[in-house]
């Protein structure tokens, strides 16, 4: 099995940043692809982005230019810079992980994280 544990988050104002980390433990060798989730209140959860052991990564457009992902394959951790925050980016933000390329259906979730973004 694998196991996802995040830090960060936090509370911060509108035009800040912040920086989530998420650590992989266990069996690591299944994870392919790893990747953000976030959920908001009343919506449906939603992927952010993702990045592939081959450093491949995508951006949902609604974060395209302001976040950015890196992973470090030796510590199995991997890291999402955000910068410019909106209020519209609170939520709870997941770790997730595939043993795919293609960040679809997650076979691992971490336990979330909560971003809120005043103004």
């Amino acid at each position: 099995q694998v196991q996802l544990a995040e830090t960060g988050g936090g509370l911060v104002q509108a035009g800040g940043s912040l920086e989530l980390s998420c650590t992989a433990s266990g069996n690591t060798f299944l994870i392919n692809t790893m990747g953000w989730y976030r959920q908001a209140p009343g919506k449906q959860r939603e992927l952010v982005a993702s990045i592939a052991l081959d450093g491949d990564q995508n951006y949902a457009d609604f974060v395209r230019g302001r976040f950015t992902l890196s992973r470090d394959l030796a510590k199995n951790t991997m890291h999402l810079r955000m910068n410019g925050l909106k209020p519209e980016d609170t939520a709870v933000y997941y770790c997730a992980a595939v043993r795919t390329i293609e960040m679809l259906n997650p076979d691992y979730w971490g336990q979330g994280t909560q971003v809120t973004v005043f103004s």
